[in-house]
């Protein structure tokens, strides 16, 4: 093997160490900084799923904004590194959208009193996770043409997003505003940017691990196509 090709396989290994290292770094001293932060009066410990509610809830859009940007680059450009790019985000959406649904619940029983209301907020974040629910199980079960609908459906579940994050401003709504973040005394805030950035930082190290995957499985494909016509030629 040729030196040229190893160093080309190496340096996305190094990059992917340094940057899953500085994700594990970053999410201990997120760890640290939430149990030093502040206690809420009102709602006491249980205030603090806060820093991991929201960044979820971030991702959650970030994600069906990827997939959507990857869905347009396949749709109109017949783009296969978007398409795996799709793919990816929409499972990472899946993910985080758990945690948000999960984590929501649990809070707003400590806030409200009960684990679910449905006002504007909570109904279309859950109308999004569902959105990106169907993509992946379109790619999976959806059979020919099923890269197509489940790209169409990117777009229609990016659509969701704004409603998502200003249905508080819009509708009633007993969900926290949007300017919660710059109410928080200095000891919260600082808390909740580096979750936040923590988050932010593991999503883009899975989305990475993800891809790779996908370019794996993508050149066992090419194999066992070069194989068959191989087979071919031989019969």
């Amino acid at each position: 093997m040729s030196p040229a090709p190893t160093r080309t396989l190496a340096r996305p290994s190094a990059r992917f160490a340094a940057a899953a290292a500085v994700s594990f770094a970053l999410l201990l001293l997120a760890c640290l900084a939430v149990a030093r932060a502040p206690i809420e009066v009102t709602m006491g410990l249980v205030q603090k799923i806060f820093y991991f509610h929201v960044p979820s809830a971030w991702l959650l859009m970030l994600s069906t904004l990827v997939c959507a940007a990857g869905s347009l680059a396949y749709l109109f450009r017949d783009s296969e590194r978007g398409d795996r790019v799709a793919l990816s985000a929409a499972e990472l959406g899946v993910l985080f959208g758990l945690c948000v649904l999960v984590s929501g619940p649990l809070w707003a029983k400590a806030a409200w009193g009960v684990y679910w209301q449905w006002e504007a907020r909570l109904t279309s974040s859950l109308l999004l996770w569902l959105m990106m629910v169907a993509y992946v199980l379109a790619r999976r079960y959806g059979g020919p043409g099923s890269r197509r609908l489940a790209a169409a459906l990117a777009l229609f579940a990016a659509i969701d997003i704004p409603l998502v994050y200003f249905s508080v401003r819009f509708f009633r709504s007993i969900h926290p505003q949007t300017t919660v973040v710059s109410t928080l005394v200095p000891g919260m805030r600082g808390a909740f940017w580096l979750s936040l950035l923590a988050f932010t930082v593991l999503w883009f190290v899975l989305l990475y691990m993800r891809l790779g995957v996908e370019k794996l499985q993508a050149r066992i494909v090419e194999m066992e196509a070069l194989l068959d016509q191989a087979e071919e030629k031989r019969a």
